[in-house]
């Protein structure tokens, strides 16, 4: 019975209370059953793989970082973290190469820093994520025109090549490079300052991960993913999950973590 109420609770949702009811057990009974599951453990099959490596978080400080196979359609390993660091990403490298896989390319999520973990390797940022670095910049409806054009232009990166978007950003640099350095003075420190900050870190991101953007045009041998949305389906997934069950305790969060992360049905 133990696994039946596991595989509710778990995949179904299901929180002790409503498996209690549908039951007629008790809660505490439901809890020691639930506790007493031990969750299938990850088989490996070393072997060469592209894999997609992301972190997500639950909170300020909590958060899991995954390795992922979309050929396997399995995560090879995660980890609990309380930042998003390249040395997480450096652990899930030495980890997954300790036990005999060779990793060929990775897609990231653009975090500072990680793409250095994977240097001798093609890496691919995913493209969504460059995305959301420019909404966070430009918000979705900028007041500017030059904020405006940037964003339709960073809208069309899934859907053009390098060659296109290459030309597209660099025009637009060209048309607004002026608009670009004009400056204010800072009443209460009297220093000159960007005016336009917000739109010039937008532009340096889709300048500095352009090389980054378009790896999986250049190794289609490969298989690169050009996003990390292979990982979505656990993600969304965990916080659900999360959600209903507020009141875990640390050990079987990280049990019901560990379910969903090992075992996530194709």
């Amino acid at each position: 019975m133990k696994n039946k109420l596991w595989k509710e609770y778990v995949w179904g949702k299901q929180s002790l209370a409503q498996l209690a009811k549908k039951y007629s057990r008790s809660i505490p009974f439901v809890r020691k059953q639930l506790n007493s599951v031990v969750v299938k453990k990850t088989e490996h099959k070393p072997q060469k793989l592209h894999i997609v490596a992301d972190t997500v978080f639950f909170g300020r400080e909590y958060g899991i970082a995954v390795f992922r196979s979309p050929k396997l359609k399995k995560n090879l390993c995660f980890a609990e973290v309380e930042k998003e660091t390249p040395y997480a990403y450096a652990l899930g490298r030495k980890h997954l190469e300790s036990l005999g896989y060779k990793l060929i390319s990775a897609t990231i999520d653009g975090k500072r820093g990680v793409a250095g973990i994977f240097g001798d390797i093609p890496v691919q940022m995913c493209q969504f994520h460059q995305l959301q670095i420019i909404t966070r910049y430009l918000t979705r409806r900028p007041k500017l025109e030059a904020g405006k054009e940037l964003r339709i232009i960073a809208r069309t990166l899934v859907e053009s090549n390098e060659k296109e978007f290459s030309e597209k950003i660099y025009g637009w640099h060209e048309k607004w490079k002026d608009f670009l350095q004009e400056k204010t003075v800072n009443p209460e420190t009297g220093r000159r300052c960007f005016t336009h900050r917000r739109i010039r870190s937008a532009w340096r991101s889709l300048k500095t991960n352009l090389p980054f953007l378009f790896t999986y045009e250049k190794h289609p041998e490969l298989d690169i993913c050009n996003t990390t949305n292979s990982l979505d389906g656990s993600f969304s997934h965990l916080k659900t999950l999360l959600r209903i069950h507020r009141g875990q305790n640390a050990k079987m969060r990280k049990k019901t973590m560990d379910e969903i992360l090992r075992n996530q049905p194709d």
